[in-house]
């Protein structure tokens, strides 16, 4: 089943359900995927799908940081509700230690030796784990230790 009809049912389940939270990061889901679509022309495959995910889940992420600042914590909480329902739809991310191998392999590959050549690092390690759930701050920090 893709991730597209996955989304369409669940929609359809917390219909029924009455679960408004999910029905409502559902509804959310689909329209920024449609108007990503839009954008480009194309209907998105699952990939492309996982990644206007990653892109909402790091936005609410920012959002939390931000309404714990300002003392908003049922906000704060709303919005660590809607991250969870995110990432049900996401492939289980990788492990911190499977991170350590690719950026190993990914500093060896380039030759880098000092954190001038973070960049191509970066570039290798990104290359590697296309299509996967990672952060990108961690696997900066990871380079950026094993550069030092």
């Amino acid at each position: 089943m893709s991730l597209h009809d996955r989304l369409t049912e669940d929609l359809k389940l917390a219909m029924k359900a009455r679960d408004q939270l999910r029905m409502d990061v559902i509804r959310m889901v689909k329209a920024a995927v449609m108007n990503k679509e839009l954008e480009l022309k194309k209907d998105l495959d699952d990939a492309e799908m996982s990644r206007v995910m990653t892109t909402m889940i790091k936005q609410r992420r920012e959002s939390v940081e931000q309404f714990e600042k300002g003392n908003r914590a049922k906000l704060a909480a709303k919005e660590r509700q809607e991250i969870v329902i995110l990432e049900s739809y996401l492939p289980q991310a990788i492990s911190l230690e499977q991170l350590a191998t690719i950026v190993d392999a990914a500093i060896a590959e380039t030759g880098a030796r000092t954190l001038k050549e973070m960049g191509a690092v970066m570039k290798a390690v990104m290359i590697r784990v296309a299509g996967q759930t990672v952060d990108g701050k961690q696997i900066s920090e990871l380079v950026r230790s094993k550069l030092q």
